[in-house]
């Protein structure tokens, strides 16, 4: 049997606001929300078959470190899309800024960071 990578958990500012524009730049539902097994809140963010589970707690300390840096840092989350160009404008329309658009093998991608400095790669496939 080949895993499957079902969801990634990470800890954000403001999981409404983040869930929210997910859902509207990227389609997707929240799947299940309620009190983390830890203080705070958690939210699955996503498809029927993959999302991002989202936590949140009033403690919770800002980043301090580039994560490229830091050994076991979250780097970036990457999605993939049909229409990168429309992407890139709706990216832009949410209030992030695209970064540069890279055309290399398998196929074309950008990134932008939310408002907490995590970073998404956007992709789409030739």
């Amino acid at each position: 049997m080949t895993a499957m990578l079902e969801h990634a958990n990470y800890t954000v500012s403001n999981i409404e606001k983040t869930a929210a524009w997910m859902q509207d730049l990227f389609g997707w539902h929240i799947r299940w929300q309620g009190d983390s097994a830890l203080t705070g809140q958690s939210m699955h963010v996503g498809t029927d078959t993959h999302y991002l589970a989202l936590y949140t707690r009033e403690d919770a300390k800002p980043r301090q470190e580039n994560s490229y840096d830091t050994v076991g840092g979250l780097n970036h989350i990457a999605v993939v899309v049909d229409d990168i160009h429309d992407m890139r404008k709706r990216v832009k329309a949410a209030g992030f800024t695209p970064g540069e658009h890279h055309d290399y093998e398998p196929g074309q991608r950008f990134y932008f960071h939310d408002d907490d400095g995590i970073e998404y790669e956007v992709v789409q496939y030739d």
